[in-house]
């Protein structure tokens, strides 16, 4: 094989070759084994031409196909003219190399494929990091197996006294390129990432805020769209959204919260890649409701669910409401008639999940069922009680006429007496405000958590405000 076949990784429009070895231990229950190698294909840009499928106990050792099967894929690149072999498995850089010199073409894994989709994908500078990041990290273990030219580079001058001894290897010097730019790429995210962190904390403490997840091409772009002014990208193809983007969603009743699109999940995430994209995801990790969203008439949609939930569990993204968002009912019917659709998925997700929301993001369906589940949520558990305040307060009295359920009405020479129904975000924001009163002649602070018990405290969670704001008061 030439050398030259792996100076690019990049898949651009070439005419691959995709390849599965389907083990015992595999998670063999997605129905066409292809198909998800096949979309990330098509997102990267590259022509499918050819397919391939072998079942093994276990992988060959040099080629990972077996002898028999990887003659038959040499013939298969050479009878559709590939110039591109793709494996849906993790290949070691032993297998990588052997598998190139045997079909003189170049090979990637699926975790490469998966780094050059994002790097096509890449738009701000914080995902550009990330990305170099993640293809360095992947690169930096395989030089010695996938480049050629690692040989020993003489010591000291080309001719003469010096040139004697076997010098530094070619391997010890890239690596230490590799390393030393990774040094450097992490010291530049490090500082993208502290202020992201701060703006993401102050956002939270100040706004409810929601995180759109699920499966990558679940229509979670499309559905941002259709809930705020956003204008986010919406594509029919896997990891179209790769960077974060926040707007305002109004619930109505002058009631809004911050809606965050993220990046899709999908299976057999390569580790290196959790670990680069984990600050892309500090707006789930922070937010305070999470929006799974699942497109209902996929086939794969019980493995897709499993998937987000796991990797949700994984970046610790477990304290706050999950509400299932079964999205593209509007698909179901036109599915049903061209005889792409077993049985009844929604009726099946509703039994198995009874408090999950349907939706169309493309229709408006069920958009308003699901802005009032977020409000009952941003709210809490809607109490009874008398509020106090001072007369002055007239920012608080208009708040408590236009946004809560105001039961009856009071004055005293100084105060107003407000018997109202109201949750626990409604007296957050209030606190966030600098708004002096009582909750049943408790102080507002203290009844908070009183009335309110915070199911879940965070470890090096900032003070909010009205934590500060009380403890300056207290000391004072």
């Amino acid at each position: 094989m030439e050398d030259g076949l792996r100076t690019s990784l990049e898949v651009g429009e070439e005419r691959a070759v995709l390849v599965k070895v389907l083990l015992e231990e595999s998670d063999d229950r997605w129905g066409d084994p292809l198909e998800e190698l096949r979309a990330l294909t098509d997102t990267a840009g590259a022509k499918v031409v050819g397919e391939l499928l072998q079942k093994r106990n276990r992988p060959r050792g040099s080629t990972y196909l077996g002898k028999g099967k990887l003659e038959e894929l040499v013939a298969l690149v050479k009878m559709v003219e590939a110039g591109l072999v793709l494996f849906d498995n993790e290949l070691s850089p032993t297998q990588i190399r052997s598998i190139e010199e045997a079909t003189c073409c170049k090979v990637l894994d699926r975790s490469e494929l998966i780094l050059d989709i994002f790097a096509s994908r890449a738009q701000t500078r914080e995902s550009r990091l990330q990305v170099e990041i993640a293809q360095l990290q992947y690169t930096a273990p395989r030089l010695r197996a996938m480049w050629s030219h690692l040989g020993q580079v003489t010591g000291g001058a080309p001719i003469g006294v010096g040139t004697r001894g076997p010098g530094e290897q070619q391997l010890e010097i890239d690596r230490r390129l590799v390393h030393k730019r990774i040094a450097i790429l992490r010291e530049r995210l490090a500082e993208v990432q502290s202020r992201k962190a701060r703006e993401v904390s102050a956002r939270t403490l100040d706004h409810f805020t929601v995180g759109l997840v699920g499966y990558t091409n679940a229509g979670k772009s499309t559905l941002f769209n259709a809930l705020t002014d956003g204008g986010a990208y919406e594509a029919d193809k896997l990891f179209a959204t790769l960077g974060t983007r926040t707007e305002a969603w109004p619930l109505g009743g002058g009631t809004q919260v911050l809606l965050s699109d993220t990046v899709g999940f999908i299976s057999n995430l390569p580790h290196h890649l959790v670990a680069s994209f984990k600050s892309t995801l500090e707006e789930t990790i922070c937010a305070h409701v999470l929006l799974v969203v699942l497109d209902v008439g996929d086939r794969n949609a019980p493995e897709q669910f499993e998937t987000v939930r796991n990797v949700l569990d994984e970046i610790d993204a477990r304290s706050q409401p999950r509400v299932l968002v079964l999205n593209k009912v509007d698909t179901l019917t036109d599915m049903r008639q061209r005889g792409l659709l077993e049985g009844e998925p929604l009726e099946t997700w509703m039994e198995r999940i009874p408090d999950a929301i349907s939706v169309s993001a493309k229709t408006g369906e069920g958009l308003e069922v699901l802005a009032e589940r977020v409000v009952e949520l941003m709210r809490g558990p809607l109490l009874e009680l008398t509020l106090e305040t001072p007369m002055s307060d007239s920012r608080l009295v208009d708040y408590l006429e236009k946004r809560t359920d105001v039961l009856s009405r009071d004055w005293t020479e100084t105060t107003a007496v407000y018997g109202i129904r109201i949750g626990r975000r409604q007296v957050e924001q209030l606190l966030a405000r600098g708004s002096v009163f009582t909750l049943d002649g408790i102080p507002s602070g203290e009844a908070l958590d009183r009335l309110w018990p915070a199911p879940h405290v965070e470890k090096e969670r900032p003070v909010p405000p009205h934590r500060r704001a009380w403890s300056e008061d207290e000391t004072a």
